[in-house]
């Protein structure tokens, strides 16, 4: 077993703050109040944070070290179908989809939300439907995200909310895909 540190500090923290501040948001606060609006105002921050450090950031941080590929996610997904055990240091082809449809979907989820407190957007059902779909659409890829999570530590043996812990991941050898 290699253990090889992968998220940093910066990283991580977005990572929780985001996903305790999302479920707040979803769950606990009324869509009307200022406690909603605040949070989804925090929320745009932390990924406006996270676009910026995806260019600057820590190796496996960076955009550039995960680009979007479809070629790539249908060759892991060949993997999964055969139980083949390749294990990513950084993201995985599949993650990183998953990371730019969060991002995504979050920008739009927090640009609707905020027009809907402007004066043209105040009232208006389509706006309001958006933001709907887009939170939905969201929480459809967050529960996605956390099953697939589980699903790779167990077909892998690489603990990977753990590592979203401590930075550290313990992948099974030096072959690791960087």
């Amino acid at each position: 077993m290699q253990n090889s540190y992968v998220w940093d500090p910066i990283v991580r923290l977005f990572h929780w703050l985001l996903a305790g501040s999302f479920i707040a948001n979803a769950l606990f606060t009324d869509p009307d109040g200022t406690l909603h609006h605040n949070i989804g105002y925090f929320i745009a921050a932390l990924v406006g944070c996270r676009l910026v450090w995806g260019l600057i950031g820590s190796r496996h941080a960076r955009f550039s070290s995960f680009p979007p590929s479809f070629k790539a996610a249908a060759r892991q997904l060949e993997d999964i179908a055969v139980w083949r055990r390749g294990s990513h240091k950084g993201h995985s082809p599949l993650g990183a989809l998953m990371i730019y449809n969060l991002l995504l979907s979050l920008l739009g989820i927090a640009l609707t939300g905020w027009m809907l407190t402007t004066e043209p957007f105040l009232h208006s059902a389509g706006t309001e439907a958006l933001h709907e779909i887009l939170v939905h659409w969201a929480e459809a890829s967050v529960l996605l995200h956390v099953a697939a999570v589980l699903f790779e530590t167990r077909r892998t043996k690489v603990r990977l909310a753990r590592a979203m812990i401590t930075g550290y991941k313990n992948l099974p050898d030096s072959s690791a895909e960087t």
